[in-house]
């Protein structure tokens, strides 16, 4: 028993779950605020008549990726926690941290990025794979990892491999990325266009954008996830929006054609 609790508390081992538990607790947040119609940009009505997947469901699919996740994790923890050397990581200064989250956003942009796209224009990806995400037509929050478990692997696991090791990041400072990624990625997929959120704020890149997506109209443009939109706006995927107030209460995104 203690040597489980010593390994709970190891950087790797929070590296690993603490972003699951941040998913659902904060998603858990946005579940609670369902009822704030007055900020939602789809109604609970079209929610359930435009989705195709029922809650459980998706439920038990994330729960099925982070589980594959986690295995990853700590494969990837083992592997390279045995290449430096036990006892041997030194965490960096918070400059050359956050230098190294830039990079690692950049990495993960960029791979999802190209990989989403793909997936879009290939059609055995879209219809076997890919389109399992879009059954949510009106998303919500704890459905932001509801994908194929191929995809999952392929997308989130892989890309965020990818992240760690490009920016050279230590597992410790992976506990912060990975659980503000996962914050980031849940609040994308919330329906709900909350005043004083940092993420609308600050990132182009947030639950509009990403709603314009997963409109039918909106299915081959603004695939870049989650950070930024250079590569959609590089590579002519990139569509504007304006927000507008629903006359029945509520907000929603819409092209903006101007």
């Amino acid at each position: 028993m203690g040597q489980l609790k010593d390994f709970l508390l190891t950087d790797e081992a929070l590296g690993t779950f603490m972003p699951i538990v941040v998913y659902w607790v904060y998603s858990g947040i946005y579940y609670l605020l369902q009822p704030l119609d007055g900020y939602r940009m789809h109604t609970l009505k079209e929610e359930k008549l435009k989705n195709l997947v029922s809650r459980s469901t998706v439920v038990k699919g994330v729960l099925l990726q982070q589980s594959v996740q986690a295995v990853v994790a700590l494969s990837l923890f083992a592997v390279t926690s045995h290449t430096v050397g036990a006892g041997k990581i030194s965490q960096p200064s918070l400059m050359v941290q956050g230098r190294q989250f830039l990079i690692a956003m950049f990495v993960m942009d960029t791979w999802q990025y190209f990989l989403h796209r793909y997936m879009h224009h290939n059609k055995f990806l879209y219809r076997y794979i890919h389109s399992q995400h879009h059954k949510l037509i009106v998303p919500y929050a704890f459905g932001a990892l509801y994908n194929h478990p191929l995809e999952g692997l392929l997308l989130d696991t892989i890309g965020g491999a990818l992240s760690f090791l490009f920016s050279g990041m230590t597992p410790r400072t992976s506990i912060f990325f990975f659980s503000f990624s996962t914050i980031k990625t849940v609040d994308d997929h919330c329906g709900l266009w909350l005043p004083g959120n940092p993420f609308h704020i600050i990132f182009q890149n947030n639950t509009a954008y990403h709603d314009i997506h997963h409109q039918l109209y909106g299915a081959k443009y603004n695939f870049e996830q989650p950070f930024f939109v250079m590569w959609d706006k590089i590579l002519g995927t990139y569509m504007p929006y304006t927000i507008q107030t629903r006359p029945d209460g509520g907000f929603e995104a819409r092209p903006d054609k101007s």
